[in-house]
């Protein structure tokens, strides 16, 4: 499966300048910051969430956060790595405060774990091939979707994505195999020719 890349805005170097003019309280900083990379996450955000208002609202949690983990922030690291890793966890604790809410309400039926994932940007993917990848890709479970957004769709190796998810990188491994024989599988699943009525399809 081949990798989508995405063209980093600014160099190492560049990010480090505006991240301390973001810690210093610079606002044109965050309005720099936030037109450089809100695009990437949102794009991040809606792989993994198929609601697009709940999309929206997590995107704008994930620069709250930002915001106020700046001080967490290590400049030796790569600071759109760091948010990636701030992205998903706003994710993550999204869907457990979801989950909470849908048992204590008991509509456990609401929760559409099969629901696909909304078309992306035409300047992310695409092409039909690429379309129906990320469809198929919907219809993972949340554990293993990451694993592959993160590795072919934001480039990051598998040991990355041990430490961006902090978790084994055994347990990164196995999603990751699971994860592509799963998609293997959905590929290879014949596609049976719909019957139009008063004719025979052979």
């Amino acid at each position: 499966m081949s990798q989508i890349k995405e063209q980093d805005p600014f160099t190492n170097q560049e990010w480090k300048v505006w991240i301390e003019k973001l810690i210093a309280g610079d606002r044109q900083a965050f309005e720099v910051v936030y037109t450089n990379t809100c695009d990437d996450v949102y794009r991040l955000v809606s792989f993994l969430i198929p609601d697009r208002q709940d999309a929206a609202d997590i995107v704008n949690e994930v620069y709250i956060r930002m915001w106020k983990s700046l001080d967490t922030y290590d400049a030796a690291r790569e600071f759109r790595f760091w948010l990636h890793g701030l992205t998903v966890r706003t994710v993550q604790d999204w869907k457990r405060k979801v989950w909470r809410r849908l048992r204590l309400l008991d509509r456990k039926k609401a929760l559409d774990l099969h629901e696909p994932l909304p078309e992306p940007e035409a300047q992310v993917l695409d092409g039909e091939t690429r379309q129906e990848l990320v469809q198929r890709v919907g219809d993972l479970s949340h554990k293993l979707r990451v694993v592959v957004i993160l590795r072919y769709f934001q480039h990051y190796t598998l040991e990355q994505i041990a430490d961006l998810l902090q978790i084994p990188l055994g347990t990164v491994k196995s999603r990751h195999h699971l994860a592509l024989r799963q998609l293997r599988v959905s590929f290879e699943e014949p596609t049976l020719p719909r019957k139009v009525e008063g004719t025979n399809v052979y």
